[in-house]
């Protein structure tokens, strides 16, 4: 960690302005929560003086100072971390994610990701994402478990990314959900985008960003129902937005208002089935992966009541 301290002079057209408001202003690359942080932590002053509070105004030509904590870049290193990995050739790999693993590191979670093992296990991953997310065509929540797609090399990145874009990469899921939906099968056809008031969250949100759901009732359980969705766009957080949206949240995701009467504490949503073009001989692939033990037991347990 190493802090830098930043200096501004107000200016007359900013005179009156609240100062949490004009330092995000004036940084630029820093958000208002993370000015907030260093205001409440003492690491503002105004002509020397400690300021502990974010409505303060500003006057013209008072002199700020803020001291920015800046964390040490993140790198990805490879660990030995063991991967169910489904099928690879000198193209991509394709990858049996299992539940609790986050896709590439980021602030929290620096190690211990499916990159941190793929750097371990393949010895070529495509550089098209940077060193942090190497060989990452698309990816899946920590919670989720399932089959996703890893490039070996630019090339099969551009081809693969240029499939799910054009929609002949299909991705199937299957999740078990809260109440028995009326219809056998449905779209789900709702903009998605942050949600506004819980910046952590994705919302239905009008104006967001254009998301479509296909989905399949597999199976009924009296107050659950084991749903097949298959993705047309591939939004943050998607099907359990939609899910969510329709009144029958994931079983397991507290996030989105899933019950969790089972005791899995994550959302028990799997990708399943994955079909794509190989990149370098254009034949048609399809691969599956079965539904992990946690998921397997939940069902059993509902099969037997209702039998």
């Amino acid at each position: 960690m190493s802090v830098h301290t930043r200096i501004f002079k107000v200016p007359s057209e900013k005179s009156g302005a609240r100062i949490d408001v004009f330092l995000a202003e004036m940084l630029g690359d820093c958000t208002r929560s993370r000015v907030r942080l260093a205001i409440i932590n003492g690491n503002v002053r105004v002509g020397g003086e400690c300021v502990l509070k974010c409505g303060v105004h500003v006057k013209e030509n008072a002199e700020i100072e803020i001291d920015i904590t800046e964390a040490e870049p993140l790198k990805a290193e490879p660990e030995n971390i063991p991967l169910d990995i489904v099928y690879q050739d000198s193209d991509f790999a394709v990858i049996n994610k299992p539940a609790g693993m986050v896709t590439h590191p980021a602030p929290g979670s620096p190690d211990g990701t499916l990159v941190n093992a793929l750097l371990y296990h393949l010895d070529d991953l495509s550089g098209i994402n940077g060193v942090l997310r190497p060989g990452i065509v698309h990816r899946l929540d920590k919670n989720t478990s399932g089959l996703i797609m890893v490039a070996k090399n630019d090339k099969a990145h551009l081809c693969l990314s240029r499939q799910i874009a054009e929609k002949s990469a299909k991705r199937y899921y299957i999740a078990l959900v809260d109440g028995n939906l009326k219809e056998d099968a449905g779209v789900v056809d709702a903009p998605v985008s942050r949600n506004p008031v819980d910046r952590k969250k994705m919302a239905v949100v009008e104006g967001g960003d254009y998301a479509k759901t296909m989905y399949k009732v597999v199976e009924r359980f009296g107050q659950y129902t084991l749903v097949a969705f298959e993705l047309f766009t591939g939004r943050t957080h998607q099907i359990r937005v939609h899910s969510a949206y329709i009144k029958h949240p994931i079983v397991g995701d507290e996030t989105y208002g899933g019950s969790d009467r089972f005791g899995v504490h994550r959302q028990l949503l799997h990708a399943y089935r994955l079909c794509l073009n190989s990149p370098s001989t254009g034949e048609r692939m399809t691969f599956i992966a079965p539904l992990p033990e946690d998921f397997k037991k939940i069902l059993g347990v509902l099969r037997s009541k209702f039998k």
